[in-house]
């Protein structure tokens, strides 16, 4: 009996954006990574350029150190008591041999950078690319800039053995999960992750406790996060662990 071949499922239109991997400003690399399949020669452009993304930062950041990384919103002022808090915290970290390593920009960022300078501690950033400009702050012995926010989050984490995450935003929450996704899976080891700036996270840790109560969350998994606005107490965990 003949077989009738089986109907080939119908193509799927791909549309090119106006920019292609190999031609677009580094400001649209994530865009053009995420934006769906492309050709073939598009996506091999776009690894090697992810490729030397992490090349780049292999070599800016291989002899930091041990680093401590601070996230925290590149919004927060100078006359903030969160820049005050970062700055401290960034000093007191330089002080007992940490490297200090944020995102390279502004605000709470800035903060912790200029502590560790202002004490002779290390500074390190790690910033990205974005169509509306962010210039590293003036505190960085080194400085990386990122086209991918993957590579760029991959790094912050790579070269840190603990976690200090100040009020922040969307950014912070997403740098904050990370970590504490990357511990509780086992990825990385069961480093500190501080957080600071309790009034203003209080409902993130309570929501932490909840998922434990709803057994969304193993019980022991709350104890990866230490949440307190005083440094001592904060470099003090950081040493125990």
């Amino acid at each position: 009996m003949k077989q009738h071949p089986e109907s080939e499922p119908p193509a799927i239109e791909i549309s090119a954006s106006q920019d292609s991997a190999l031609t677009a400003p580094a400001e649209r690399a994530d865009q053009i990574f995420l934006e769906g399949p492309r050709s073939r020669f598009d996506e091999f452009i776009t690894l090697l350029r992810v490729i030397r993304d992490f090349l780049r930062g292999f070599r800016v950041l291989h002899f930091v150190g041990p680093c401590v990384t601070v996230f925290g919103s590149a919004r927060i002022k100078a006359d903030s008591p969160y820049y005050e808090m970062a700055r401290q915290m960034g000093a007191a970290l330089a002080r007992i041999g940490f490297t200090v390593m944020t995102g390279g920009g502004p605000g709470i960022m800035e903060a912790a950078n200029r502590g560790a300078k202002e004490v002779g501690g290390r500074s390190v950033g790690c910033s990205i690319e974005l169509p509306v400009e962010q210039r590293p702050n003036g505190y960085l012995d080194r400085c990386v800039t990122m086209h991918y926010f993957l590579v760029r989050k991959t790094l912050l984490v790579k070269y840190s053995y603990a976690f200090v995450v100040m009020p922040g935003g969307a950014g912070t929450l997403d740098e904050l999960f990370e970590a504490l996704t990357l511990i509780q899976t086992g990825k990385i080891k069961n480093f500190p992750i501080v957080i600071m700036g309790t009034s203003y996270w209080k409902e993130l840790i309570d929501f932490i406790s909840k998922m434990a109560e709803f057994e969304m969350i193993n019980q022991p998994d709350v104890s990866l996060v230490f949440a307190t606005d005083s440094v001592e107490e904060a470099i003090a965990h950081i040493r125990r662990s």
